[in-house]
């Protein structure tokens, strides 16, 4: 029996359209990518200081978009003038304060807290829609909500309850619940985003991200905290500007594309278990039982909540 012959590898092209067609991929690659931001919270101590890690981040991809995006920016700077302040808001909220706080939060917490911290986001949301815009939820997304807000105490509280008790939570714990918050307003406001395309969105609130972030820079230059890359902290800025920054927006864009921003949104629930299983692998951070059971109680919740009222 002659040999079955091999089948000719794909063309690159052909194997990069393939991939850029499978939201599944894209979406998983994305919140792989912003698992990965959280180590990079861990790693950036004595490597690059917090402020210069945000401000140089954003510094990056204001070099960059604006060039990509030069027309349309032009085309639609009618549209951009008319919104400027929400677009200053949610590129400082979204962006730059988030970030900020992410990075300051890595001093004094684990990647793991961070991460788990972070998959309370699509929880916030929720409860936001339903104080500002009236959004109706069942008992079952109720008690879900509930379940995730209490993994989220359990991973503050280090599986400790002398830490409930006398609210003695690590800063850095605080300083993520607080940039979560950000970004779930930041989320809110993407319902009544600007009639704009979501590159030239992008790019004029990564603007806005970079001017301020450098305030915060010079902030932390004037009271002697800044603390400028060595080697590893510019790998670090490299990462966070083609990653988190530029490439993960890219492929979360897409894949909303693919298959809505509904199916899509249930990806960010991947964030705290990459988030978990880098840290590990990477950096070597102990997985505690309290990290296990928040992280079920965090993911059963959003599970609960994510379910359409019957």
């Amino acid at each position: 029996m002659p040999p079955i012959p091999k089948a000719p590898p794909l063309p690159l092209k052909r194997l990069t359209a393939r991939a850029w067609s499978n939201a599944y991929l894209l979406l998983a690659l994305t919140t792989l990518i912003w698992g990965g931001n959280a180590v990079v919270s861990r790693v950036a101590v004595d490597n690059i200081s917090p402020m210069a890690l945000t401000s140089l981040r954003w510094v990056g991809v204001a070099l960059i978009f604006p060039v990509l995006m030069r027309k349309e920016m032009v085309a639609h700077w009618p549209v951009i003038q008319a919104n400027a302040l929400q677009i200053v808001i949610m590129g400082g909220v979204g962006f730059t304060l988030f970030n900020a706080l992410m990075y300051a939060a890595g001093h004094s917490t684990t990647a793991i807290n961070m991460g788990i911290i972070q998959g309370a986001i699509p929880i916030l949301v929720m409860a936001g829609s339903m104080v500002f815009f009236g959004t109706r939820l069942s008992f079952v997304q109720l008690v879900g909500v509930l379940i995730t807000m209490l993994g989220v105490i359990l991973t503050a509280a280090r599986g400790d309850l002398a830490v409930l008790t006398t609210l003695s939570f690590a800063i850095g714990d605080v300083l993520m619940i607080v940039a979560c918050l950000f970004y779930a307003g930041y989320t809110l406001g993407l319902r009544k985003r600007p009639p704009l395309p979501g590159l030239v969105f992008f790019t004029c609130m990564a603007l806005v991200a970079c001017a301020l972030s450098l305030m915060l820079f010079a902030g932390e230059i004037a009271l002697g905290k800044h603390l400028w890359p060595n080697w590893k902290g510019w790998l670090l800025v490299i990462f966070v500007t083609l990653g988190p920054s530029i490439a993960s927006q890219l492929m979360f864009m897409r894949g909303v594309e693919l298959i809505g921003p509904a199916r899509a949104g249930l990806f960010v629930n991947l964030v705290p278990i990459w988030a978990a299983i880098l840290a590990v692998v990477l950096i070597g951070e102990p997985f505690a039982a309290y990290h296990a059971i928040a992280l079920a109680m965090v993911l059963g919740g959003i599970w609960l909540a994510e379910r359409k009222p019957g």
